[in-house]
């Protein structure tokens, strides 16, 4: 098919709310065909699968609590423990309606969590999270800032299957790891910036990649909003890496898009 696919982005910050319209109009123009709209913590679901049910085959629901933007900042110790358990009933209720359980994982950055008991809070909250997207057999979309490695070897040790591992910030040999497990690396526009995206994308294979915005972050510049649309810019800038057609890039993607994330099969029109 046609199209790009934005495998990852906050549709629903509030950087968005006062021109979503022409938002999503844009990244039609741009070619945009899908995009998965993600959770941070369960407080957001209700306005998620608002904008899934507002642009109906274009914008698509993942549902997750994210190791660390779910977190109180007066109640830092199990706030996201304590969301988790808000949000597994909202995720049950609409798992027939969300394409992937997201944003998830593990974030070790040091102004973080500088503590093993913070590390393996935020370890057993993925596991809950990996174990429902068994149960109700659906991808992970995956957050690993600084934890490429523990955040691979976990899903390996889990048997999850089904992982895009959003915004990689590892190392490439890390990557390959994740790629010898089956997991899908999506590449955000900031790759114009970042020598570390570029030397990730120089050594994954195509057949692992897919695309991203993480808008209304990870844009071309800094401190300017991303948008969806910006989904063109991945693609162009892999296409110079791999020194292949844009449009190879596009197709390529796409396909794993849909091959990792199938519901999208049954929501967007091909």
């Amino acid at each position: 098919m046609q199209g790009y696919i934005d495998c990852h982005c906050h549709l629903s910050a509030g950087d968005f709310d006062d021109d979503i319209e022409d938002v999503i109009l844009q990244a039609k123009k741009a070619g945009v065909v899908a995009l998965l709209a993600v959770a941070e913590h369960s407080g957001e679901f209700e306005k998620i699968m608002q904008l899934s049910q507002r642009f109906p085959g274009f914008v698509m629901a993942c549902l997750g609590v994210h190791p660390v933007q779910g977190q109180d900042p007066e109640n830092p110790r199990g706030s996201v423990v304590q969301d988790l358990d808000a949000a597994i009933p909202l995720i049950e209720k609409y798992s027939d309606h969300i394409v992937a359980i997201g944003e998830v994982g593990l974030d070790f950055t040091p102004r973080v969590v500088n503590s093993d008991e913070g590390k393996e809070s935020q370890r057993q909250v993925l596991i809950r999270q990996a174990e429902i997207a068994k149960q109700l057999n659906l991808p992970l979309n995956v957050h690993s800032r600084s934890a490429g490695r523990p955040t691979i070897q976990l899903l390996k040790e889990q048997g999850v299957e089904n992982v895009l591992l959003h915004a990689f910030d590892g190392k490439p040999s890390v990557a390959m790891e994740g790629v010898r497990a089956g997991y899908f690396f999506s590449i955000p526009p900031s790759i114009v910036r970042s020598e570390q995206k570029q030397k990730l994308v120089k050594q994954l294979p195509l057949e692992y990649m897919c695309l991203e915005t993480d808008s209304p972050a990870l844009g071309p510049e800094k401190r300017v909003r991303n948008e969806p649309r910006n989904i063109t810019i991945s693609a162009e800038y892999i296409a110079r890496i791999k020194g292949v057609p844009v449009e190879k890039v596009m197709e390529v993607t796409t396909l794993n898009a849909l091959r990792l994330f199938p519901k999208l099969k049954t929501f967007i029109k091909l």
